[in-house]
Parts: structure tokens; sequence; C-alpha cells
């Protein structure tokens, strides 16, 4: 479980393909504190520490993953979001977040806001999984490479978030450009309500 507070951006600085599965070996500042077998966000995919060495760790993707997020885009040299599971002893900062990707969002503009950012993305639209709670509403929330934001000026297939300069800078958001594939999760409380109002009006 996260919030979608990251911490900072990693830097790929490997990555090995193995048959469907795909290890990224990575650097952080915080490599000395990270256990085999802790889970971390990366672009909001919740993947396992699997190997520790020479102030890097690796993690391993899967096909699935590799196929409905961002991923399998990466390149040695590309920064990655990270962030640590939540600690349930604070306060939650952004939202409950899985780790547990949808799907993929184009990025089809960047606004300048007078120093802040605006930013348009693009997702797949299906009517049967709206109805199962993969939609934005405006004002709520949605996680964009594992970063926990306010939804604005949300249709079908398409919302904006606003972005602050702390985060800009502090995020691999300032690499987004048109054309850009981002990582989406949908909140998981519209999930649960959408489930709900199904098996009420069957």
């Amino acid at each position: 479980m996260f919030s979608g507070i990251v911490e900072e951006f990693a830097y790929v600085v490997a990555i090995e393909k193995e048959q469907e599965n795909l290890h990224f070996t990575l650097k952080c500042s915080f490599v000395d504190e990270l256990k085999i077998d802790q889970s971390v966000a990366h672009n909001g995919v919740c993947l396992t520490v699997v190997r520790i060495e020479n102030g890097t760790y690796t993690v391993t993707a899967m096909k699935e993953t590799l196929e409905r997020s961002n991923l399998g885009l990466l390149q040695v040299g590309d920064k990655v979001n990270v962030e640590r599971s939540m600690m349930m002893n604070g306060r939650l900062d952004g939202h409950i977040v899985q780790g547990h990707v949808d799907c993929k969002a184009e990025c089809i503009s960047v606004e300048d806001a007078e120093g802040s950012h605006v930013y348009t993305f693009r997702h797949p639209f299906d009517k049967e999984m709206a109805k199962r709670g993969y939609f934005c509403v405006d004002k709520g929330s949605v996680t964009v490479n594992g970063v926990s934001l306010t939804v604005c000026n949300p249709t079908d297939d398409t919302f904006q978030v606003c972005i602050i300069p702390y985060t800009y800078e502090h995020t691999n958001f300032h690499t987004f450009r048109p054309g850009s594939f981002v990582n989406i999760e949908f909140d998981i409380i519209g999930k649960y309500l959408s489930r709900m109002n199904s098996l009420v009006s069957e």
C-alpha cells in the first residue's frame, strides 16, 4: 500500500531480459535502507526488491506488468519515481494507492500556468470498464507515474492535472512531453463503489 507521495526519482542503471521478464537495476539515495522482498513503487507499479548489491537494487517485472505499464519503455539512464510502502503510523498525505497500474496514458499537452504546469493525458476508454470504476471524476484522485494528484476537467478518455514547481522538479514529470506515456491507477474507492452499485442493481 502506498500514498502517492513520491520520495525521489531513481536512475535505471541496467536492464536485463530473462524470457518474458525484465530485471531493472536502479540507484537511489535509500538503497542501503532496503531489504530483499520489500515492496517499492516504480512509476506507480509495486515491485519486489530481489537483489541489493554495490549501491544498487534490482526488481523484476513480468509480462503482464510490462504490457499494462510504461516500464517496458524504460532505458538505462531514465528517471523513475520511487516510493516505499506506506507506514500506518502517520498521516496519509496523498490517497490510498495500491501500486496496481490500470493502464498507460499518453501525454497530449503540457501548458505553462505561470509557474506551475498543466498536463493533459489521454487514456483508453471502455464503457464496461468505466462501469467498474475505471474513470476519473472532477476533483477526485488519480495516480500518475506513482504521484497522487487531483483530477481537473475529466472527459471519458482525458483528464488534466496541475503540477506545482516542487513536484515538477522532484519527480519525473519534468521529463514528460506530448507523446510521453505514463502509468495510471484510478482511485480504488471509485472501483469499490462501482462494484457495490452493480451488485445492488442486479
